[in-house]
């Protein structure tokens, strides 16, 4: 199954003699989109394994010491409290990184069509 080689290969030639050239301004804006996710992805495993470690260790001591804790959460739910929480974190901090390196990079460009 799949495309066969030959219609592949003149799929890819095809696309490599474009006669569209894009210009150096639509490079820049893909290298800064491509680096601003990087840096959103970056931050986001930060806060994530932040997070983890300091949900994790509430979540383990209440399990031995609170007796609701110690008769109703069982391993999956504690994983679930502990994944819960570093999924949101990482989420919402590449989320804020994105939009703010993009507030950042419209105010540069802003600035420099104005200049």
């Amino acid at each position: 199954m799949g495309i066969p080689s030959e219609m592949r290969d003149v799929w890819v030639q095809r696309r490599a003699k474009s006669f569209i050239i894009p210009s150096p301004a639509e490079d820049q804006k893909k290298l800064r989109a491509q680096q601003s996710s990087q840096e959103g992805i970056r931050a986001g495993l930060k806060a994530a394994a932040i997070t983890g470690v300091f949900t994790a260790v509430p979540t383990l001591i209440a399990v031995r010491k609170v007796a609701w804790a110690k008769a109703n959460l069982n391993h999956p739910a504690q994983a679930l409290i502990i994944s819960g929480a570093s999924i949101a974190a990482y989420f919402i901090t590449v989320d804020k990184t994105v939009l703010e390196s993009a507030r950042k990079n419209s105010r540069a460009q802003f600035d420099n069509k104005t200049a």
